[in-house]
């Protein structure tokens, strides 16, 4: 299992703060996250990391170097670790909060690897012999100073997330490890400010309320709290930090607005509204326990994308039918050699159990793009999306391909589990993958070892080559997965891990749409299902389009699916369909929102 540990939060060593005489019994700030919380305040305070080198033991300790090659090896260690760390957080990101969300993780990597960075550090540990602290806090004060010159608003606010990255890397040279969130009971948060990372990591059962100092509506923060569902308001008065621990608040993240030791009044009345809300969200995980279906009776498989066994145990939790992507990648993370094949038995028979008789759908190892392992050779590249990943990578190392196989297909005795290759562009990677699959299968039967012999094979469509040859491919496999995340940055030329054009691959472009279209009218011509696994799926607005265009199953991430579901009760087949008719004749993603938006307000 991935899953970090909560939020590195450590109970102050201060005393308390005695609260202001003079404080008020209600505070404004800016609406960050919708929702109401009624609960005692706790005061966050981010553990300094603290430095023997130096008496100031705040600031890095600045000294001469002599192993100038040693130092550049000691801050590469560095680098490497708080890779590791934010790859494992990226993981499970993508399962808590959706992929789209996730990505925010994507960029912090990204920052790791660049280029231009790791060459000025590098110079300057050599020619100035400077100690690794020094050069990496003069790197991240000179881009962040870079970000603050911007005018674009969404540049500046990007500077939190370069000194979330660069403060990890000082808390690894430094040594000061990462201390465990301790909240006694459960709380409302009040901070000057918090990282993305800090935010990503938080467990909404025990912090039910964000209050900050810092920050906007468009901040990362932001985002990643409405993605868990914590109300949260940014930009709050700095009074807020002179509270006690264990004052009494009330927020209500759709006003922006903070109560103090409310009134009893003012306390019934946020009650009433938070548990109609409650309830409202309730009767949506009830419906979230039957199948997808709409007011006409027409269903559509419902599955969760998961990268471990607690996340699968969270998908049944959130109602899904079954696993529609299972990202293998997590086994290969956060280690120096890869899994053996007993060690990926072993997880994916406790995830088939989970499921009990559930669909599997195992895809194997992604790794390329924005997913580099060292140990297996797939290093940096110049344009890693059009780069060796996905299967072109495991069709030039066979080994590895095989060893996961032997292990999915030993699992599949007894349990309804499919393989899925990602990345297929061509009929003759899917007729190689087939073809080492059948060779292992042949040495599984003179070994005697039992499998499933009717396992179905399905590729993942998420090049456009794949789509206009969808009709050869589906000779060749059982099922197709449309992959709608890289689909959409591949048909509109657009990075999704650049902010300047991420914006573009949108999903609900008609450009992306008609793509989806196709390909599901040659799979269906074929006789084979179609499903979809993006996260234009966890958006319930985009329901009636993917019911429309005639999808089998769907594919998102575990706590998107209450709200899929419940938006596809809503419909009927035909009013899908006129929504998708009117969608594909758009010229824009905007205009196909817009249509939505007006056909969901009159069904």
């Amino acid at each position: 299992d991935n899953t970090p540990p909560h939020l590195p939060i450590a109970p102050s060593p201060h005393l308390p703060i005695a609260p202001s005489p003079h404080l008020p019994t209600s505070l404004q700030g800016t609406p960050a996250s919708p929702g109401i919380a009624i609960a005692p305040c706790f005061r966050y305070r981010k553990t300094p990391i603290t430095w023997e080198q130096t008496t100031s033991r705040e600031q890095p300790p600045h000294y001469h170097v002599e192993d100038t090659t040693e130092e550049w090896q000691r801050l590469q260690t560095a680098l490497h670790t708080a890779q590791q760390e934010i790859q494992t957080l990226l993981s499970h990101s993508s399962i808590q909060i959706g992929d789209a969300e996730a990505a925010i993780f994507d960029a912090h990597l990204l920052f790791l690897a660049d280029p231009t960075l790791l060459e000025a550090a590098q110079q300057r540990i050599f020619t100035q012999h400077l100690n690794a602290e020094a050069v990496w806090q003069g790197v991240i004060n000179e881009v962040a100073s870079n970000y603050r010159r911007l005018d674009d608003p969404y540049l500046q606010e990007r500077i939190a997330d370069v000194v979330d990255v660069g403060q990890r890397v000082l808390r690894v040279l430094s040594g000061t490890p990462m201390t465990i969130v301790d909240v006694p009971q459960p709380a409302i948060l009040v901070a000057a400010d918090l990282t993305p990372s800090d935010t990503a990591s938080l467990d909404p059962t025990r912090i039910l309320g964000i209050c900050i100092t810092a920050g906007s509506a468009t901040s990362h923060t932001a985002i990643l709290a409405r993605s868990l569902g914590i109300p949260a308001i940014v930009g709050l008065p700095p009074e807020i930090l002179q509270l006690a621990d264990g004052t009494q608040l009330a927020i209500d993240g759709e006003t922006g607005r903070v109560w103090v030791e409310p009134e009893p009044e003012t306390l019934v009345a946020l009650r009433t509204q938070r548990d109609a809300q409650q309830a409202n969200r309730q009767q949506t995980r009830t419906i979230a326990h039957q199948p997808g279906m709409t007011r006409d009776r027409h269903q559509i498989s419902v599955f969760a994308n998961v990268s471990s066994i607690n996340d699968t145990q969270q998908a049944v939790n959130f109602g899904a039918e079954g696993v529609g992507l299972l990202r293998t990648e997590f086994l290969y993370l956060n280690r120096t050699t890869a899994p053996t094949e007993e060690e990926q038995l072993e997880v994916y028979q406790a995830i088939a159990q989970i499921l009990d008789h559930r669909p599997l759908i195992i895809r194997t190892l992604d790794v390329g793009g924005d997913k580099s392992i060292s140990y297996l050779g797939v290093g940096l590249e110049s344009n890693p999306f059009l780069g060796w990943r996905g299967i072109r990578f495991c069709l030039d190392r066979p080994h590895v391909l095989k060893t996961q196989l032997r292990a999915i297909l030993r699992a599949s005795f007894r349990h309804e589990i499919k393989i899925m290759f990602p990345m297929i562009t061509t009929v003759a990677e899917i007729q190689a993958a087939k073809a080492i699959l059948a060779e292992v299968q042949g040495e599984l039967h003179q070994a005697g070892v039992p499998f499933d012999e009717a396992m179905q094979i399905g590729i993942m469509v998420e090049v456009p080559s794949a789509v206009t040859i969808a009709d050869h491919l589906a000779r060749e496999v059982d099922f197709f997965s449309i992959g709608t995340n890289d689909l959409s940055q591949y048909v509109m030329a657009a990075d999704r891990t650049n902010p300047k054009v991420a914006k573009l691959a949108d999903a609900l472009h008609p450009a992306v749409l008609r793509m989806i279209q196709q390909t599901v009218e040659a799979g269906h011509a074929a006789g084979i299902w179609v499903g979809l696994c993006g996260e234009i799926a966890a958006d319930p607005l985009a329901a009636p389009i993917l019911l429309g265009l005639g999808l089998d199953e769907v594919s998102l991430s575990p706590q998107a699916i209450p709200a899929f579901k419940g938006a596809i009760a809503q419909l009927t087949m035909p009013q899908a369909q006129a929504i998708v008719t009117t969608a594909l004749q758009q010229d824009s993603a905007a205009k196909v929102r817009e249509i939505l938006n007006d056909d969901l307000h009159l069904i």
